[in-house]
Parts: C-alpha cells; structure tokens; sequence
C-alpha cells in the first residue's frame, strides 16, 4: 500500500528532490505513478514519492523516523518531506533467503519490544488522522487492547463497508459478534508494540546488503501479533523461519496461531473498503471461525 496519489503540484520529482536535499539532481527514472528514481550529484539515489494529502505525507515520514529510532529494523532515512513529497534512501534490490528471513524474525521482534506509550498511539510528530494504504486510518488511544482494536481498527472499516454496500446488515452483525467476544479470544494481555502496522509483504524489500527493509508504514502502537497476521495473509518468503527468528527474541504467547484471524480482521476490512466484496468474504470466515471457537 501507498500513500495517496496527487493529480499535481506544480513541481515535478526532480524538482521537488533538489529542493528538500538542498543538491543538484543529475538523473530520473520513474517508477511507479508516484515513486520516481531521482539521483543526486556524487551519485547517490533517493525514492521521491508524492501524495495529495499532507497528513498522508506526514505520517509515512514520521513512521518511518519512528520505526528507525527503534535501532531494530532496517528503514529507509528521510532525507526530506513537505505537503506533497517524501525522499528517502533507495533500497538496492536483493533475494529472499533463509539467514535474512531469520534475522528479519528477530529483528521485529525487537522493534516490537521496544514499544509505544498507547495503543493507537501515532508517532512522534505524526498527525492522529493518518492512512493505511489508501484508506483513512485513526490514531486514537487506549489502554484495552480488545476494545481499542474493535472500536478503532475494526468497526470503523466494518461501517463503511455496510454504507457502501460492501457488507450487508446480516453479515456485519457476525463480525460485530466476535467483536465482542475479543476479551476472551484475544490472549494474555500485552503491553502497546511499536508496529510497522502495513506489514504485507509488498512492504518488505529484500535488500542486496542481506537484510529486510521495510517500507511505507501506517505505524502505530498496537498488538504485535497483528504485524504477524498481516504477513501471514498476503505471504512473506521464508515465513517460517522469520517466525522461528521471532520466537527467538519474544516467545508469542501461547495459542496466538488461533488468533491469526481476529489479527487479520482488519486489514481485510480495510480491503473491504477499498477493493471489495472478495475480502469481505474473508473477513466474514474469519469472524464466523472465530466464534465457532
């Protein structure tokens, strides 16, 4: 996921990246309908993307800035950001393999460790209304993990999708159902993670240096074992030994392979909301398994 595109700003890629790094730029390639391949004098290359929402903009950098304060996983620096644009370090491209799988494992682990003052809680200097990909996403705090997570990461995605016709009544009130279950099927209480909070494997770079490097966050304190769902729902190489790293570092708490799919709740809402009735599909099994428990 990404952040939100812009029909224009008056300034294109190269432009925007000489001005936020104060260097000439000797080079563009494009890459995508927002990322561009910019490199600057003495040959060093930045990504330069650009958004149409400033709180979009905001939160990505922040994210990122809070995600490397950590000192655990791999991120790209923020060279810079404004309103519409972002430049950060490029990743060179690398290939999955078992020692970097592992390493990513406990590395996450670690960035979880490190933890965040609420759940729901933004990042340092990120704005409360951020995104997760294309869709809005709130930062509000709370101490309850099971009620936050409904009330905050669940229900919202759920809603909307029932407005749009997405969800009809009948089935929302299964998902609200195990909504309400969550004190009991959530596990052992935990305290906030420091969450990378967009953890699909698109946001996972293989770095020729030989390790993980994440990119594009919707960061946030909340329940580490939700970064884990999400890998596990769209695929990760190697899943298993980054899970075995992991478990390495911070043991999950017992039971959290059947917790999987309450994890999984929200970002298949968010799909919901954004693509359609496919994900919605998923989310009801998932909440129909849930209460079958």
């Amino acid at each position: 996921m990404t952040a939100r595109s812009v029909a224009g700003t008056g300034e294109d890629p190269g432009a925007a990246a000489a001005r936020l790094t104060g260097r000439r730029v000797t080079g563009r390639r494009p890459r995508s309908g927002l990322l561009t391949e910019v490199t600057l004098d003495g040959g060093q290359t930045v990504m330069v993307k650009r958004g149409d929402d400033p709180d979009a903009v905001r939160a990505e950098a922040a994210g990122l800035r809070w995600l490397a304060d950590a000192g655990t996983v791999r991120v790209p620096a923020v060279h810079g950001h404004d309103r519409h644009w972002l430049v950060t370090d490029q990743v060179p491209a690398g290939r999955p393999n078992a020692r970097t799988a592992a390493r990513f494992g406990r590395d996450l682990a670690a960035l979880h460790a490190v933890g965040a003052p609420a759940f729901g809680a933004p990042p340092p200097d990120g704005p409360t209304d951020a995104y997760i990909g294309l869709a809005p996403m709130r930062n509000v705090t709370g101490t309850d993990w099971p009620r936050w997570y409904a009330d905050h990461r669940v229900l919202p995605y759920l809603r909307r999708a029932v407005d749009d016709g997405t969800v009809r009544h009948g089935e929302a009130e299964v998902i609200e159902r195990a909504c309400e279950r969550l004190p009991e099927l959530a596990g052992p209480a935990e305290p906030p993670a420091r969450l990378h909070g967009d953890l699909w494997n698109g946001n996972v770079l293989w770095g020729a240096d030989g390790q993980a490097w994440l990119i594009d966050p919707a960061a946030h304190g909340g329940h580490r074992e939700t970064d884990l769902a999400m890998l596990h729902l769209f695929g990760c190489p190697h899943l298993e030994l980054v899970l075995a790293g992991y478990q390495e570092v911070a043991p999950l708490a017992g039971g959290w392979a059947d917790r999987v799919g309450l994890h999984q709740l929200f970002p298949l809402l968010v799909h919901t909301v954004l693509f359609g009735r496919g994900y919605a599909e998923q989310a009801l099994t998932v909440a129909r398994e849930a209460l079958g428990k």
